[in-house]
């Protein structure tokens, strides 16, 4: 492990997380700590590999067609006011 973790570091995390720990504790979360930055480590040596070009516009273009006329689309439903639709009271 190139980037051990002490205890101390442990403690200014679980103070910044306001995290009460014990030694015990403090002692092996420093030693998972020191295998997640291994882990970390290991990634470096995974080769890069090229970009995927960029994503293009496949939508087709907006085309103005005729819509439901105000009564056509209250017709199902469930309650409506002043040609609303009309839902639940949410508090």
């Amino acid at each position: 492990m190139s980037d051990s973790v002490d205890a101390d570091e442990v403690e200014h995390v679980a103070d910044l997380a306001r995290v009460d720990l014990d030694d015990e504790e403090r002692a092996q979360f420093a030693d998972q700590f020191g295998d997640i930055l291994e882990h970390f480590e290991a990634l470096e040596e995974v080769p890069e590999v090229e970009a995927e070009p960029d994503l293009v516009n496949v939508m087709r273009s907006d085309e103005v067609e005729e819509s439901l006329s105000q009564e056509e689309a209250l017709r199902n439903a469930d309650d409506s006011e002043d040609g609303r639709f009309k839902g639940p009271k949410v508090s």
